[in-house]
């Protein structure tokens, strides 16, 4: 990864991809508190740690010129969630064509899911991490049954072979959410 800045914001279609702004924490922290929204991790969170997601990313934003983008509707204004590249605080049991494992991930508010929100900023974030940021290799992972974001890796062009699944590690043996599905997509 060459670690370019990141440009101040990725434009779509109908979404802008943008960085953090203060005004973006209540929105971002009821999506993070929706028990349906975070269904397929481990907990809900609460605003501190909704607040400290945010603060994560934008440091990586800044150390490392890539972070998860607050998605807005450019018809209104407003937090729906996020969708960009993140590198995993995890070490995960998996190999890749690049130095360092990369992914694109999202989550938005329930309101915004069936819109094809999540697939059409995600190829903009793709496009990005291939091009600005020359990466390799992009992957995704999500729970063995998280349908509608295996559908969305689907669209986007990713790949899978299950030889790749693996157990998250920071999820314990026996735990409902421990088995991960992997998606690749390579720089085209």
């Amino acid at each position: 990864m060459n670690g370019a800045a990141p440009p101040g914001e990725l434009l779509t279609a109908r979404l802008r991809l943008r960085r953090w702004r203060d005004e973006d924490r209540a929105p971002f922290a009821a999506l993070n508190a929706d028990p349906e929204v975070m269904r397929h991790f481990p907990a809900t969170l609460d605003r501190a740690a909704s607040d400290a997601m945010i603060d994560r990313i934008e440091a990586s934003f800044d150390e490392r010129g890539l972070g998860l983008w607050a998605v807005e509707s450019l018809d209104a204004p407003g937090c729906l969630g996020f969708v960009g590249l993140a590198v995993p605080r995890w070490e995960l049991p998996i190999h890749v064509a690049t130095d360092e494992v990369v992914e694109v991930g999202w989550r938005l508010a329930r309101s915004c899911w069936g819109l094809g929100f999540a697939p059409e900023a995600a190829r903009a974030v793709l496009d990005d991490g291939f091009a600005r940021l020359e990466l390799a290799e992009i992957v995704s992972f999500t729970v063995t049954d998280n349908v509608a974001s295996r559908r969305v890796m689907e669209k986007v062009g990713m790949t899978r072979d299950p030889g790749d699944d693996f157990d998250h590690p920071a999820l314990p043996e026996g735990h409902e959410l421990r088995r991960h599905v992997l998606y690749r997509r390579l720089r085209p």
